[in-house]
């Protein structure tokens, strides 16, 4: 069974510089050996904006805060402080239980 991780930064580029410390990209950005996938999420939409009848915005959305990926690996990896939890998550790796 892999394992999955759910994964929060800052930002993009401070993600891909861990990933790639981490050993789950190559300086070109393809997958290290046992990297099975890696989803960048992004940023996440709490709420969506709202618009009127014309298109004009009401409301701006709200946003998560951080930047998201998940990863799909063979081996156990030390995200530490940006590893989560999520009990409801935006994304799975189809056929897999988080």
């Amino acid at each position: 069974m892999p394992n999955i991780y759910k994964l929060k930064y800052t930002d993009k580029d401070t993600a891909i510089a861990d990933l790639i410390s981490k050993g789950c990209y190559t300086e070109d950005l393809t997958y290290c050996e046992g990297i099975h996938a890696i989803v960048e999420i992004g940023v996440i939409i709490l709420n969506d904006a709202t618009y009127d009848d014309s298109g004009n915005e009401l409301t701006q959305p709200t946003f998560i805060e951080g930047y998201h990926y998940d990863i799909m690996c063979n081996q156990e990896i030390d995200f530490g402080e940006n590893q989560l939890t999520v009990t409801n998550p935006l994304h799975t790796f189809s056929g897999y239980e988080e």
